[in-house]
């Protein structure tokens, strides 16, 4: 039997997983990774440790199968970390920036004071938020000293986390892309499928040091024979939350997923042309045999980090405790936790916003802040999807769901609940590592049909079980609570 093996990059760890041609894993390893803090609101990693970690995750996860049985390597990873490396040297210039990073905050204002927001919408289908990639690189070029210079004369290359992976992969012989990528970038025109000129000469990017575009799925190379022994060919890429979308079998329009990891990341497909809806980002999902699918995605800043949060603060010992505490009372009982650490994406995308632990009495105890964190992380994920629902043409019907959260049967319930529709939960949770196997199956021998032939099994579905009138009442509590946090700013908190 030959196997696919599955890179997930992550932002706090990265995991290997071989699947067998069925969709069963027959091996996995995962190493973390460190983030460092230099600054308030900056978020950074080293790249040599991230790939050093790959690496390390992929030969552990190889040597239990051997690698004369791996038909090809998927790789998922954490989108818009932005790394700026010698094009010949193959190192870093400065640590990776990754995606919560919030330092070019300013900038984004000042392009946003501009009237640049309709024509970056239109172009690029997201709206100005330093999540993206575009005013990270800016940053790097204006602030490593030479990098401009080096850039424009081709000495350099940018990528995504996806690009630093194959390029390390191939020993510095290729250095591509994917769209659902390049669509995160803030560079990218969606409609036209290529890098937009227009907004490279926006943000100051010279072309040379973009990474060339090729479909998610299809050999784009094969490893350099010191990392496995043997020249295993790379045939998927995507950003995670499109593999894991890909894997979540939601291939036709009105197929939705969730996944619940440091944030929560919901996707719903809209077909063969890009739908605009305000205050949803319109993104590439794949491109696969010639068609290109397009999603409609909001993202929530702070999902499991919420349980981090909750452990790093003492309220839990260990992230698993906090089903066991949290439904060992009744209620949350009025306490509401928003949690706009790093501010609030959507549907709000209010980056001055800031958290509030809200409805608190002298009975309120640890259970209750725990309660009101996994609820804060279903009611973000409501608000997402009721904004989807009113986009033109999009129908919901069910919500499947993956990411290491998801195991919660309580939150699950609690989802269904305020959404009004069943949750689907899989066999299998490593959606996103199974996406980039399937779209890496689909590219090599033997992987006929969708997906590669790799299938999506359900595992449990939860039924909403809430009154339309306990729903909305809840819900109405949660804006009230959100609309306090947005008052507090970050230029009042440095006020202070």
């Amino acid at each position: 039997m030959n196997y696919i093996l599955a890179l997930d990059q992550g932002t706090t760890s990265s995991r290997a997983i071989v699947f067998s041609r069925e969709g069963v894993i027959a091996a996995r390893a995962q190493r973390d990774l460190a983030l460092s803090y230099p600054h308030s609101g900056w978020v950074e990693a080293d790249p040599m440790a991230l790939w050093q970690g790959v690496l390390a995750a992929a030969r552990s996860a190889v040597a239990d199968i051997g690698a004369a049985h791996i038909d090809a390597i998927g790789i998922a990873n954490q989108r818009e970390t932005t790394v700026l490396w010698d094009r010949r040297s193959g190192l870093p210039l400065h640590n990776a920036i990754v995606w919560q990073d919030r330092r070019t905050h300013d900038a984004c204002e000042a392009l946003r004071a501009a009237g640049h927001a309709d024509f970056i919408s239109q172009a690029a289908g997201l709206v100005i938020d330093p999540y993206f990639s575009a005013t990270k690189l800016a940053w790097l070029l204006d602030n490593v000293p030479g990098a401009r210079e080096r850039a424009g004369r081709g000495e350099l290359c940018f990528g995504t986390v996806d690009s630093w992976l194959v390029y390390q992969l191939t020993g510095g012989r290729v250095n591509v892309t994917d769209p659902s990528n390049a669509s995160r970038t803030m560079l990218y025109n969606i409609h036209r499928g290529c890098w937009d000129q227009d907004l490279l000469d926006l943000f100051d990017i010279p072309r040379a040091v973009l990474p060339e575009v090729v479909p998610s799925s299809g050999v784009r190379g094969h490893t350099d024979a010191r990392w496995f022994g043997a020249e295993l060919p790379i045939g998927g890429v995507a950003g995670d939350q499109q593999a894991a979308t890909y894997g979540q079998d939601c291939v036709r329009p009105g197929m939705a997923k969730n996944t619940y990891g440091t944030g929560c990341f919901i996707m719903v497909n809209t077909g063969a042309k890009p739908a605009a809806c305000e205050r949803l980002l319109t993104t590439v999902g794949w491109s696969v045999d010639g068609r290109t699918d397009y999603l409609l995605e909001g993202s929530v800043f702070m999902g499991g980090a919420i349980v981090h949060w909750l452990r790093d603060l003492g309220v839990i010992g260990h992230s698993s405790e906090i089903e066991a505490l949290a439904t060992s009372v009744a209620d949350s009982g009025g306490v509401i936790l928003v949690p706009a650490f790093t501010g609030l994406g959507a549907p709000y995308w209010d980056a001055g916003a800031r958290a509030t632990l809200t409805g608190m009495s002298r009975s309120s105890g640890k259970a209750h802040i725990a309660r009101a964190g996994l609820d804060a992380i279903a009611l973000q994920c409501a608000d997402v999807l009721q904004t989807m629902r009113q986009a033109p043409g999009v129908t919901l019907t069910e919500l499947r769901v993956d990411g290491g959260a998801c195991a919660n049967d309580y939150l699950m319930q609690l989802q269904a609940d305020l959404l009004g529709l069943p949750v689907l939960r899989p066999r299998v949770t490593e959606t996103t590592a199974l996406g980039a196997a399937r779209l890496a199956a689909l590219a090599t021998a033997g992987g006929d049909g969708a997906g590669g032939g790799i299938a999506w099994r359900l595992d449990r579905a939860f039924v909403p079980s809430w009154s339309d009138d306990r729903r909305e009442a809840a819900i109405a509590r949660w804006r009230r609570a959100v609309a306090h946090a947005r008052q507090w700013r970050a230029e009042d908190d440095h006020a202070r």
